[in-house]
C-alpha cells in the first residue's frame, strides 16, 4: 500500500504537479520573492528569509497571496508548512499565514465589565 501510494504520487507529480496556495492576512503583512529565496514581513522587527528548496517553485500573484508548486508532494507540502509556521493564524484577530480556504475558529476574547 505504501509503495503503491508513493509511486502514484510520483506519477501524479510528474504529469500534473502539486500546488498549495497560501494567504497572508494582517496589516502590512506581505511577501516578496527572488529566484532563490522568499522574504516575509509578518509583524516581527526583522523580515524572515527562507531559501526555496530544489524542485519547488514559488508564484506571487500579489504580496498577500502565494502558491508553492512542484512535482514532489512531500517537498511542496513541507515548504508550505514551513512558510505557514513563521506566523500561524491566531484565533483572536485572524492575522497570520493560512492555507487558502482554511477556516480559523475565532475566539471572543476578553470583554471589559465596568465596576460598580
Amino acid at each position: 500500500g505504501l509503495i503503491r501510494a508513493l509511486l502514484n504520487n510520483h506519477v501524479k507529480g510528474v504529469t500534473d504537479g502539486y500546488r498549495i496556495e497560501l494567504e497572508i492576512h494582517g496589516v502590512s503583512y506581505q511577501a516578496s520573492a527572488t529566484p532563490k529565496d522568499i522574504t516575509l514581513k509578518v509583524g516581527y522587527a526583522n523580515s524572515i528569509k527562507l531559501a526555496i528548496p530544489e524542485g519547488v517553485s514559488l508564484e506571487l500573484p500579489n504580496p498577500t497571496h502565494l502558491a508553492v508548486t512542484g512535482a514532489d508532494k512531500q517537498k511542496v507540502g513541507e515548504f508550505a508548512a514551513k512558510i505557514r509556521q513563521q506566523r500561524p493564524p491566531e484565533p483572536y484577530k485572524g492575522k497570520g499565514i493560512r492555507y487558502r480556504g482554511e477556516q480559523i475558529q475565532r475566539k471572543a476574547g476578553k470583554s471589559f465589565v465596568g465596576s460598580d
